[in-house]
């Protein structure tokens, strides 16, 4: 199969922009910490190349569908290049089961492409509104990464439009490859990857859920049990307290084979239908969700999930993405938004985990989005989040009263238990923890040097992590 980019090199004929840039404020998906920015929308591989030569001294970053929840695709004063105008999905190989297709596609789109045709993604996270190149520059994890790793784990090559103008075809195993996944975009802008997939025989999931008592009978279930299930993620009450501290509702399941599915259904098992509510309104007032609030809905929760249920049939899109049939959900949080917090620590480290847990609910946090999952091995990503362990993500109302030095605290305990927490979620992070956090990220920045030594690729998120 053909390079989807083209020959490599510089080009030299002078291109012009199908769209105008714009002069935007952008911020995370956490709607936090706002920036203003040149926003440029190219829509082909050539109007990319343009931008990028174009985009100054404050330098770009690419981004995609906006769900990076800090500010990892902000630039302020700079370009930022809006890559979802090039959302071609240029090949399915279902032989070989991989799809090839460019970096502005949406994880929904390919869903669209191949579930008719018996194929899924390899990692999926709690939103199918993520493009490829996120996919790729974040290293995306999903609820099957104890047994199939992160997304880029799963990338057969990608292009990279780099500074010098030219496009590179780039492949496991590289220094390239290896510095671009969990890259945050800062080695270049991906304009197409080529991806394996999974087979699949319908579209809808067998699905075992349980509650846990409490964390240590959570640690344990997931311990003993994962192996047998190809997707696993537990919702946490992170309000719990005393004898119930860290109960949750753990969900696990796989894809339904076609004899599990009734009689109608059958007739067309590999449609895809995800619902859709309205969107959450604007304006919603801040403290919406307090503490007494989200304490009754985590109680609510939790008592209404079965003790033990095995083979629910459900759909693809509330297994995996139940958030995304609320459009526009982020803003239940207020004008003032709200940070994700996402950790990892390793196994072995489950005391720190369970005094982190101490902490949040010590600390009354209103969190009704908090979730744990067992990592399996991290992959070759440098600056990859995912590591061997456990880990937590919970959303916060970023207006709580001294969050950012609480948050800080936790920072501390997971660098001193060798975790790490997630440059895709974060907007907050010192400086000086990312090394401990991250131990190749001198390796990272020694390859941005060379391979761009006039700093054109850089965010907000460079910037104050001097990455």
């Amino acid at each position: 199969m053909s390079s989807p980019a083209g020959p490599a090199g510089p080009r030299t004929t002078p291109v012009t922009l199908s769209n105008t840039p714009v002069t935007r404020s952008i911020t995370g998906w956490g709607r936090t910490a706002p920036t203003t920015a040149r926003l440029v929308r190219p829509v082909s591989y050539d109007e990319a190349a343009a931008a990028v030569r174009a985009c100054g001294a404050r330098g770009g970053i690419a981004r995609g569908l906006g769900r990076a929840y800090g500010d990892a695709a902000q630039n302020a004063g700079g370009a930022v290049w809006d890559m979802t105008g090039l959302d071609r999905v240029r090949a399915v190989d279902t032989e070989a089961g991989t799809v090839v297709c460019d970096a502005g596609v949406s994880l929904h789109r390919l869903l669209e492409v191949l579930l008719p045709r018996g194929w899924f993604v390899p990692v999926s996270p709690g939103t199918r509104y993520v493009t490829v190149g996120g996919a790729v520059g974040a290293d995306i994890h999903g609820k099957n990464h104890h047994v199939a790793g992160s997304f880029t784990q799963h990338v057969r090559s990608f292009e990279l439009l780099t500074a010098d103008g030219a496009v590179r075809t780039v492949r496991p195993g590289t220094a390239l490859f290896d510095a671009t996944a969990g890259g945050m975009g800062l080695t270049g802008v991906i304009l197409a990857a080529t991806v394996a997939l999974v087979p699949v025989r319908t579209s809808l999931m067998t699905v075992d859920t349980e509650r846990a008592a409490d964390l240590d009978d959570l640690l344990a279930r997931l311990s003993a049990t994962d192996h047998r299930y190809r997707y696993s993620v537990a919702w946490i009450d992170l309000l719990a307290r005393g004898a119930a501290t860290g109960r949750a509702v753990l969900t696990r399941g796989d894809h339904a084979p076609l004899d599990a599915l009734p009689a109608r259904a059958r007739r067309a098992p590999l449609a895809f239908r995800p619902g859709r509510l309205p969107p959450a309104p604007r304006g919603l007032p801040d403290g919406l969700l307090g503490r007494r609030s989200v304490g009754l809905f985590n109680a609510f929760w939790y008592r209404r999930a079965p003790r033990h249920r095995t083979g629910e049939l459900q759909r693809l899109s509330t297994f995996f993405h139940p958030l995304d049939g609320v459009p526009h959900w982020n803003r239940v949080y207020g004008r003032g938004g709200f940070v994700q917090y996402q950790f990892v620590v390793g196994l072995g480290e489950e005391r720190t985990l369970r005094r982190i847990v101490e902490r949040i609910a010590a600390r009354r946090c209103p969190s009704f989005l908090a979730v744990l999952k067992r990592f399996g091995a991290g992959g070759p990503g440098w600056l990859s989040f995912p590591s061997e362990g456990w880990t937590l993500a919970l959303d916060i109302p970023a207006g709580l009263p001294g969050l950012g030095p609480f948050l800080d605290g936790l920072d501390e305990t997971v660098a001193e238990a060798g975790g790490r927490v997630y440059l895709a979620k974060d907007a907050r992070l010192r400086p000086e923890l990312v090394d401990v956090m991250y131990p190749r990220a001198d390796a990272f920045r020694a390859l941005r040097a060379h391979t761009d030594p006039r700093g054109v690729f850089t965010s907000d998120l460079s910037r104050r992590l001097a990455l």
